[in-house]
C-alpha cells in the first residue's frame, strides 16, 4: 500500500485551480480516486456456498414378502333359470313369495287348466277308439290265417285284413302320441321351478295373459350356493400361475386348483376361501386377457351376482424381498424405472432398477439395488445426480410381511 504525505490545506489552496502537485485540478481528482485505490488493495472474498440439501432416505433391508396376485372381478350365478311359459293361458294363481327360496319342482304359477284337461281327455278317448279298432282288425287277421292256408279265403282278402290290422296299430301309436302331447301341455299349466334357489321379483299376477315361448321371463330363479367369481387375467400371468401351480408354489385347493381368497367391495375379507378353475380356453386378441373362474361356497348368501370383488391368489413367500416406496420410483423418457440413492460420500446418484409387482405402497425390486443402500424418498425435486446432500433416515411404511399384488 503506498503511503501519502500528510497535508494541511487552507481555504485558498482548496479553492485554487492549481493543486499542490502542479497540475490543474490534480489534487481534487487524487482525493476522489483514493477510496478506489484502497478498495483495490483489499483481498476479494468468495461468495458464500449453499449448505447441502437435506433429504429423507430409506435404508433398504431384506424382509419376507408374501407374493399374491390380486385380480378384480365380478360374481356370477352358479345356476340361473329364467322361467317362461310353455303354453298359452291366463294365470290363475301365483304360489310363491317374491325373494324367497324355492325348491326344484315347486309350483310357481298355475295357468288356467280346463282347456288342456279337455284336450287330454279327448286324446285318451281317441286312443281307446284306436285300440278297439286294432283289436277288431287283429281278431279278423287271426281267423284268416288258418283259412288262407286251407285256401278257404283268397290271398287278396288275407292281405287286405293284414293291412287293416297294421293301420289299426299305427292309429293306436298315433293316439298314444297325442295323449302324451296333451299330458305335456297339461303339465305345463303347472309352472314349476327347474332348479333350487332364490326367486326374484315378478311383474306377473293372477289374471295376466301368458304366451308360449314369450321373450320376457315371468320369474327368475338363481342358485346362490356356490357362486362363481369371474376375473380377467393377462395371458402372461396365466402362464406364470400354471407354472407356479405345477411347481407347488401356489397354494392348492383340491387336486388341480389354486386357493383363492376374496375381498369384498367394502374392503372386508370374505370368510371362506374358494378354488380357481382354469376354464377359459381362448384369449381375447384385443386385450391379451382371458376370463378365469373361481368357485366360492356361499351358504349365507352374502355374495350376490353382479358384485365387484377382488380375488387374491397366494403364490408363496419371497424370503429376501427388497421393498422400495412407490414415491421414490420415477421413470425416464423410455418408461424405465429408476431411483435416486445417496452414496457413501453423501452424493446423489441415479440408479436404474427392475420392479416386479406392487406390495401395498411399495415396489418389489428384482434387480438394481442392494440391502443397505439409501434411497431418497423426499426432496427429489431439489437434487441432481452428483449433488451433495444431508440424508435423514426415515422408516419405510411397509409391514415386515407385505402382500404382493
Amino acid at each position: 500500500m503506498p503511503s501519502f504525505q500528510k497535508m494541511s490545506l487552507n481555504s485558498s489552496a482548496a479553492l485554487s485551480p492549481v493543486g499542490p502537485w502542479g497540475g490543474k485540478g490534480t489534487f481534487l481528482v487524487s482525493l476522489l480516486a483514493l477510496p478506489l485505490l484502497v478498495a483495490g488493495c483489499q483481498k476479494k472474498t468468495p461468495p458464500p456456498q449453499m449448505p447441502p440439501q437435506p433429504v429423507d432416505v430409506v435404508t433398504l433391508k431384506t424382509q419376507p414378502v408374501t407374493l399374491e396376485t390380486s385380480l378384480p372381478g365380478r360374481t356370477d350365478a352358479y345356476e340361473q333359470a329364467q322361467i317362461r311359459p310353455q303354453v298359452n293361458g291366463v294365470i290363475v294363481s301365483r304360489d310363491f313369495e317374491q325373494g324367497a327360496d324355492v325348491k326344484a319342482g315347486q309350483q310357481l304359477f298355475q295357468i288356467y287348466i280346463a282347456p288342456y284337461q279337455a284336450a287330454y281327455d279327448q286324446a285318451k278317448a281317441q286312443l281307446l277308439n284306436a285300440q278297439a279298432a286294432a283289436a277288431r282288425a287283429n281278431g279278423q287277421l287271426k281267423r284268416y290265417r288258418p283259412l288262407v292256408a286251407a285256401h278257404a279265403v283268397s290271398s287278396q282278402d288275407f292281405d287286405n285284413t293284414l293291412a287293416t290290422a297294421r293301420e289299426a296299430e299305427a292309429q293306436v301309436a298315433q293316439a298314444k302320441a297325442s295323449v302324451e302331447a296333451a299330458a305335456v301341455n297339461l303339465n305345463y299349466t303347472h309352472v314349476r321351478a327347474p332348479i333350487s334357489g332364490r326367486i326374484g321379483r315378478t311383474l306377473y299376477t293372477p289374471g295376466a295373459l301368458l304366451t308360449a315361448g314369450q321373450t320376457q321371463a315371468i320369474a327368475v330363479v338363481t342358485r346362490l350356493d356356490p357362486i362363481y367369481v369371474d376375473v380377467n387375467l393377462a395371458a402372461s400371468d396365466m402362464l406364470r400361475l400354471k407354472r407356479e401351480l405345477a411347481n407347488g408354489q401356489v397354494e392348492r385347493s383340491g387336486a388341480d386348483a389354486a386357493a383363492v381368497s376374496l375381498k369384498l367391495e367394502d374392503s372386508s375379507d370374505y370368510p371362506t376361501r374358494g378354488k380357481l378353475q382354469l376354464s377359459e380356453v381362448t384369449v381375447d386378441p384385443s386385450t391379451g386377457t382371458l376370463v378365469m373362474r373361481a368357485v366360492f361356497p356361499n351358504p349365507d348368501h352374502l355374495l350376490l351376482p353382479g358384485m365387484f370383488v377382488h380375488a387374491h391368489i397366494q403364490e408363496g413367500i419371497e424370503p429376501n424381498g427388497l421393498l422400495v416406496p412407490q414415491v421414490a420410483v420415477a421413470r425416464d423418457a423410455k418408461g424405465n424405472p429408476y431411483v435416486m440413492i445417496v452414496d457413501g460420500e453423501n452424493k446423489v446418484a441415479q440408479r436404474s432398477i427392475q420392479i416386479s409387482r406392487t406390495v401395498g405402497d411399495s415396489w418389489l425390486v428384482s434387480d438394481g439395488l442392494k440391502p443397505g443402500e439409501k434411497v431418497i424418498v423426499n426432496g427429489l425435486q431439489k437434487v441432481q445426480p452428483g449433488a451433495k446432500v444431508t440424508p435423514h433416515n426415515v422408516p419405510a411404511d411397509v409391514p415386515p410381511a407385505g402382500k404382493a399384488e
